[in-house]
């Protein structure tokens, strides 16, 4: 079979949080770098754990630890740290009249460490978490708060990954930042739930694919600045290759087109597999897997028929079930 062209639709390379890639390119340019991050908060916090701004020597900035409450203050020590090389921690108490400027009820306190790179953070040490991250391989990063040693650990903290969750560990001294590969949504079918679950997931914080063979589906204006790889669904997903946070929905309604990409998230990691059709059409599908070796186990893995059960009516509520079911399966609820 004929493989059609490959169309990239033009996207936003700084959707993700890029903290450590961009401190260690301003580093590299001899502008000089700091990361600072949200370590521990009280109250009504503006910005969760684990999140990050990048100061350079000229005080630039990139990236949020307060929305706007403290990062002046936060500027000022982040470039004394570029210049003595050393790190800060630093508290802040936000006040409910800051609070409220920036959307809260009512204030709260953080904890943000502040970490010079060529000095207290290894330039070393940050190019190899840079590097995982450019491999989709998801690392933690830990560091000790009293004794300065820090390094990259591939295991030890599962829930936390599990969950995206930076924080402090049990001993109240080691802070682990999370470093997962930004989640994925590879979508088989260029449909109407399609239309409106690929905006959906994009707000959720996923990087969403579709793999649509037939060009009238899969038109550009029906997805404006989407990624839709023209292909035959089995190529595509070996082309893009599929991870632990990678979510495969199959939307098309034909064995012809999901099968393929179906036996292909069976044999990777993905988190969650989910494909349209009713308990009947599941049942089929179930057969054909079956027949193609998969074990029961394997094809147990399959939500089908997708999406959780909210009685939902039109392609919008269907794709609400579906996120809906993602994000359950994602942070382990049954």
């Amino acid at each position: 079979m004929t493989r059609p062209m490959t169309r990239s639709m033009t996207k936003d390379v700084n959707r993700f949080e890029n903290a450590p890639e961009l401190a260690l390119q301003w580093h590299q340019a001899g502008r000089g770098a700091a990361l600072a991050t949200v370590v521990q908060t009280w109250g009504s916090a503006p910005r969760r754990v684990g999140s990050q701004l990048v100061v350079d020597g000229a005080g630039r900035i990139e990236g949020s630890v307060s929305g706007g409450c403290v990062e002046g203050a936060v500027v000022f020590e982040a470039m004394d740290a570029i210049r003595d090389g050393k790190e800060r921690m630093l508290e802040f108490g936000v006040s409910d009249e800051d609070a409220f400027a920036v959307g809260l009820a009512c204030g709260g306190t953080i904890k943000v460490l502040v970490e010079p790179v060529g000095g207290a953070l290894p330039v070393a040490l940050l190019e190899d978490l840079v590097s995982a991250r450019a491999a989709r391989k998801a690392l933690a990063y830990e560091v000790n708060l009293t004794t300065g040693q820090r390094q990259l650990v591939a295991e030890g903290h599962a829930e936390r990954m599990r969950m995206d969750r930076s924080g402090l560990s049990e001993d109240g001294e080691t802070f682990v930042a999370v470093h997962n590969p930004p989640l994925r949504l590879v979508v088989v079918g260029a449909v109407h739930i399609a239309q409106a679950l690929v905006p959906m997931a994009r707000i959720a914080g996923y990087d969403p694919v579709l793999i649509e063979p037939r060009g009238s589906f899969g038109a550009p204006e029906r997805f404006p600045g989407e990624t839709i790889l023209e292909d035959w669904p089995d190529e595509a997903v070996a082309q893009l290759g599929l991870d632990a946070r990678t979510a495969l929905v199959l939307l098309t309604h034909d064995p012809k087109l999901d099968d393929p990409a179906l036996e292909a998230g069976l044999r990777a990691e993905c988190f969650y597999i989910g494909a349209l059709g009713s308990t009947r059409t599941h049942t089929k599908r179930v057969d054909r897997m079956t027949e193609a070796g998969f074990t029961a186990d394997q094809i147990g893995r399959i939500h089908g028929p997708v999406g959780l059960d909210i009685g939902a009516a039109g392609p919008a509520e269907i794709a609400v079930s579906i996120l809906s079911e993602m994000t359950a399966v994602l942070r382990g609820k049954a």
